[in-house]
């Protein structure tokens, strides 16, 4: 962080103002398989970073992206970072303000772990404590969902909401928006592996059914509720037992190479519960601790590199504090 010092010659006092600003953002857990577009939850690794300085020139620049080998748009209108900062921006009335945006990729682009939501957040952040908090965590969540919105196509909270607010997060409504957070059972850890292969988010939310039967949207429901009830009574089993989906699962798993046999590979081995984070090809499970999330990954790798996949893992407890200042 740098800091300008002005003189107040009302106080006769020297204020200190932010100038620049460096922010992590995690990746995310979307659906937590039962709960598709309303569950999420954050976790320490992987993320991505954004500097941000304020400029004497009007305007949202972006000056320089890294690690995205070349993916992403350096257009302000047309990045997700510069696009939610100039929302912002302009809901505080301050489109006065410079801004100059360095954004740097830590994590895979299209992995299923909230990619883009990482890197608004991390941009929302960064203005909001540059412009002395202007907003709650909660109130940058409309805007976040904006970035979501021209990523995918589709402004969901699943990812940028536990992205900002940490932990578990239920999204009750969408109109209005309702966004809870949820408790994490202590112990809890993720064990997430991400094969190298292509699902864009957009052709995998294609995938999804348009209509239902009632009897799989009462078994969905059910799930839902009791995974949110199990986070709140601490009861891994009923986490396990409501950690199925029959709604979307069903066809993206066709998606991803060996997914029934990273789910038995994770079950063997001790795990709570199985899925896709996200629209994948990540997958994850949830674990009692931190010794069997390891075990499961380092089992669910040799089995990719069998089939001549590559992949990285990611071991994390829950991320309870979401964007941090570096």
């Amino acid at each position: 962080m740098s800091w300008l010092k002005v003189f107040n010659p009302c106080s006769n006092i020297i204020i200190k103002i932010m100038k620049e600003i460096k922010v992590f953002a995690p990746a995310t857990v979307a659906n937590v398989v039962c709960g598709f577009d309303v569950l999420g939850f954050a976790v320490n690794e992987p993320g991505d970073e954004v500097e941000m300085r304020l400029t004497e020139t009007p305007g949202v620049v972006i000056k320089r992206i890294t690690g995205d080998d070349g993916r992403l748009p350096s257009d302000a209108a047309k990045n997700t970072v510069s696009a939610s900062v100039q929302h912002y921006l302009q809901h505080v009335n301050r489109l006065d303000v410079g801004v100059e945006i360095e954004l740097h990729k830590k994590m895979p682009i299209g992995s299923g772990l909230g990619s883009s939501s990482a890197s608004t957040v991390a941009g929302l952040f960064a203005i909001n404590k540059l412009m002395g908090d202007l907003l709650t965590p909660k109130e940058l969540v409309p805007f976040a969902m904006k970035g979501e919105e021209l990523a995918c196509g589709y402004g969901h909270a699943d990812n940028v909401a536990p992205a900002i607010l940490g932990g578990f997060v239920l999204v009750r409504s969408y109109e209005p928006l309702d966004v809870i957070s949820l408790p994490t059972p202590a112990g809890m850890y993720a064990a997430i592996v991400y094969p190298e292969v292509d699902v864009p988010t957009k052709d995998a939310r294609q995938m999804i059914r348009s209509k239902v039967l009632l009897k799989d949207a009462v078994t969905q429901w059910g799930n839902v509720a009791g995974l949110v009830s199990g986070l709140f009574m601490n009861d891994f089993d009923l986490i396990g037992r409501s950690m199925q989906d029959v709604l979307v699962e069903p066809t993206r798993s066709i998606l991803i190479p060996g997914f029934e046999e990273m789910r038995t590979i994770a079950m063997e081995n001790g795990a709570i519960g199985f899925g896709i984070s996200g629209s994948g090809p990540s997958v994850f499970a949830l674990t009692k601790n931190e010794e069997i999330a390891k075990k499961i990954t380092k089992a669910q790798q040799l089995y990719l590199q069998k089939i001549n996949i590559n992949s990285k893992a990611y071991v994390s407890s829950v991320n309870a504090e979401g964007p941090r200042v570096l």
